[in-house]
């Protein structure tokens, strides 16, 4: 049998490895970093203090004691430190404080997720234990069952929750938090980064309610924020809560030493210039990570992704290790399975997990030494979230980043310094989207009657209220605007999705036994959960037999299949109004509301392993439509007579192959809520055209900043393009091989930047 290596030794073998040297491209090690300590502030409560001794804990890092201090002088704060920097204390420490001079104080937490707020829970209960102080602290979501619900909001001093719990739940029965309003002293919001575009945008306005009602019995709780690392976590705090922040970024937390590794994998065809599957490398890299025993996660892009790696690596690991060493965990998994995951990670029973960013978060993980990442994130922000999931105390720990074929990972991975050398993106909301801003005003008259004249955040609202009227939602009467209708709203307006209703996954293997395992949103179910996909999950392969999309459920069985699948969506856009335009030469770039029709069409069966397309069928699901904002660029029709329909048709696709990578990582948004769509001549100008559509009812203001920014957009997928060393166009350029490809794509960037059309 063979030694297991230790990770030192591990790295060292891979720096004498042929093959793997070969595909290093840069090998970046962060060197350790010293604490930076200061005393405990003299306020700080004995009891508090004696805690953290015993903990033994003798001073707080430098950006803690600031946190601290600035609370106690009545400040609102947002806390900007990396992962495993001990943040969390930031907003336990001043919040213990005044609960220890004023039992009747009240605290509320918010997390974007469960298992974040069940991990504060358990770590919050042990500090309030040792204390000896009489605090309650207890979770308030859908799992709180309900005689423990009575008594949170009686008597619960710190209530622990997420913003969708709030908006539903919390809110709308202010009545029966009266107690709970009347003395709430801090409103703590981590995770701050997470809350951008449509989620964020909703929360900015929960907040608003929070606060109307917070005013109503007369509180004014202050605010304390965490964040990791984004380049606007003032500007972005500040337009969540609506208040004065104060940024404290003065980091004191030690690191041990990391390395960064950016891998790319080997071309297997150099005429072509295609690279082996970065997920067939990854698996590799991390086989041989938790062959030596050495605890890793893999990150993957998409939920697929995480099960096809699963998949790969419980069938390579599997005598050595043990089926259960190696676990999935992702978005749709249901809360019980998540936590057992967490904790087994915690105790070391699992040495392996493969996630998508839902465990980019601060959920506690225990102590990783390896973070393999498949695929480029997206953002700056999110690889560093990733990367420091590995080596959370101060052990020497690796991350690698390994290249997939995308124009962006090859951009990244050939360009580490753009990485390395380049400060986190900002983070974008519109609080005051109009959908999301009626759907809200809706909520808050439910709560409390609106009167005349007043304030709803910074929005404009009394066209809205009066519309309202007209609309017989709201009743207009002595000055006042009442709710009218019997259901209350927040039930039927979802935080996080476009989609308002997500499809449930039920299990039918066992005729008589099903179960639900799962949950998708409506607009990824046409392309995920059609008859006859594969659906994958904890690496099992379902098949699913039935959608029935009237009722949202999918009715899957177990198989056993050598491939996965994988379907296309055709989308048809109309533009309705232009808002704003401006013109390069013969070229428009342009602005405005549009509608999207999209329509899941065909699906391929695709081998595991080698990746080849061994069937396809068709998909018959209803068109979807949607009502939305878009950028777009407009070039002048000449050039369909100049280079050719057809060359124009392939060079628009090329470049949208390019742009649908560039666009959401300028704007810092998922690729799924930027959507990049070319037409040959558009409907509305007859011009051919690349347009840039937010996937959400009324837009949430991506497209406009895309538009706000297209000259830069433009000019870095040209530079994309450019670098790429293939000849014609490949996988890692213009998404294909084409003769031509390449060079037709580049002219037609280089028109939509006002140059001339190259028809060489």
């Amino acid at each position: 049998m063979l030694r297991k290596k230790q990770l030192p030794e591990l790295l060292k073998a891979w720096k004498q490895n042929e093959r793997m040297k070969e595909n290093i491209v840069q090998w970046t090690t962060i060197p350790p970093r010293e604490p930076k300590t200061v005393s405990f502030p003299v306020e700080m409560d004995e009891r508090i203090m004696q805690t953290l001794q015993k903990r033994g804990i003798s001073s707080l890092y430098t950006h803690q004691e600031t946190a601290f201090r600035h609370v106690e002088e009545g400040k609102n704060i947002v806390t900007v430190t990396p992962t495993a920097s001990g943040k969390s204390m930031c907003y336990h420490l001043p919040v213990l404080q005044t609960l220890s001079k004023d039992p009747k104080a009240r605290a509320l937490y918010l997390f974007p997720t469960k298992a974040l707020a069940q991990d504060q829970k358990s770590e919050l209960h042990e500090l309030v234990n040792e204390t000896g102080l009489t605090i309650k602290a207890e979770t308030y979501d859908g799992d709180t069952p309900a005689n423990i619900r009575q008594m949170v909001r009686t008597a619960g001093n710190i209530v622990i929750t997420n913003p969708d719990m709030l908006h539903s739940a919390i809110l709308p029965h202010h009545t029966k938090w009266v107690a709970f309003f009347e003395h709430l002293k801090f409103v703590v919001i981590d995770e701050l980064h997470t809350y951008r575009g449509v989620f964020g945008s909703h929360v900015a306005n929960v907040i608003r309610r929070l606060k109307r009602i917070c005013a109503f019995y007369g509180s004014n709780p202050r605010f304390i924020c965490t964040s990791a690392t984004i380049a606007n976590p003032l500007e972005l705090a500040e337009r969540i809560t609506e208040e004065p922040m104060e940024l404290v970024d003065n980091n004191g937390a030690p690191t041990g030493t990391k390395h960064f590794i950016f891998y790319n994998p080997p071309i297997v065809n150099r005429q072509l210039n295609i690279r082996r599957s970065a997920t067939l490398e990854a698996r590799d890299i991390a086989s041989e990570l938790l062959g030596n025993g050495i605890q890793t996660i893999l990150f993957a892009r998409s939920r697929v992704r995480v099960e096809i790696l699963l998949t790969y690596l419980q069938e390579l690991i599997r005598k050595k290790l043990g089926p259960k060493s190696i676990q999935g965990y992702r978005g749709g998994y249901l809360p019980q399975q998540r936590r057992q995951i967490e904790k087994g990670l915690r105790q070391g029973d699992i040495l392996g997990v493969v996630s998508t960013n839902a465990l980019e978060l601060g959920v506690d993980i225990g102590q990783l030494q390896a973070c393999v990442i498949t695929g480029y994130p997206g953002s700056v922000a999110s690889t560093w979230q990733q990367a420091g999931r590995a080596g959370r105390r101060q052990d020497e720990s690796v991350v690698v980043l390994v290249g997939s074929s995308s124009p962006l990972d090859q951009y990244v991975i050939q360009h580490p310094e753009y990485f390395l050398d380049r400060n986190p993106e900002s983070a974008r909301i519109n609080p005051d989207n109009l959908i999301i801003l009626v759907d809200h005003l809706k909520c808050a008259a439910y709560e409390l009657p609106f009167k005349k004249g007043d304030q709803f955040g910074q929005a404009e609202i009394i066209e809205i209220l009066d519309f309202l009227v007209e609309e017989q939602i709201l009743h207009h009467s002595r000055g006042k605007y009442f709710w009218m209708n019997d259901s209350f709203p927040a039930n039927n307006i979802s935080l996080r999705s476009a989609a308002q209703e997500n499809v449930v996954i039920i299990d039918s293997t066992e005729r008589g036994q099903e179960k639900v395992i799962g949950e998708m949103d409506r607009f990824s179910s046409m392309t995920l959960l059609h008859e006859e996909a594969i659906y994958l999950h904890q690496g099992v392969q379902y098949q699913v037999e039935k959608l029935d999309y009237e009722e949202k459920k999918a009715f899957v069985r177990e198989v056993q299949v050598d491939y996965y699948t994988d379907a296309n969506l055709a989308v048809q856009l109309k533009v309705l109004e232009v808002d704003k335009i401006r013109t390069k030469h013969e070229t428009d770039l342009a602005y405005g509301d549009v509608t999207v029709n999209a329509m899941a069409t065909i699906f391929k069966k695709i081998k595991f392993e080698t990746h080849e397309n061994i069937g396809s069928g068709p998909i018959h699901l209803p068109e979807e439509e949607l009502h939305t904002s878009a950028s777009w660029i407009s070039l002048p029709e000449s050039i369909l007579q100049t280079i050719g329909h057809e060359e124009v048709e392939r060079g628009l696709t090329g470049a949208a192959h390019v742009l649908q990578h560039v666009a959401p990582l300028l704007v810092m948004c998922d690729r799924s809520d930027l959507h990049v769509v070319p037409q040959r001549k558009a409907v509305h100008s007859g011009m051919p055209t690349i347009f840039f559509y937010d996937r959400y009812p009324g837009g949430i203001g991506l497209s406009e900043q895309v538009y706000e920014q297209m000259e830069k957009v433009l000019l870095q997928a040209e530079q994309m393009i450019a670098s790429c060393p293939c000849h014609s166009g490949c996988p890692s350029c213009i998404g294909n091989v084409e003769e031509n490809g390449k060079e037709l794509a580049l002219s037609l960037l280089r028109v939509a930047q006002g140059g001339t059309i190259d028809v060489s």
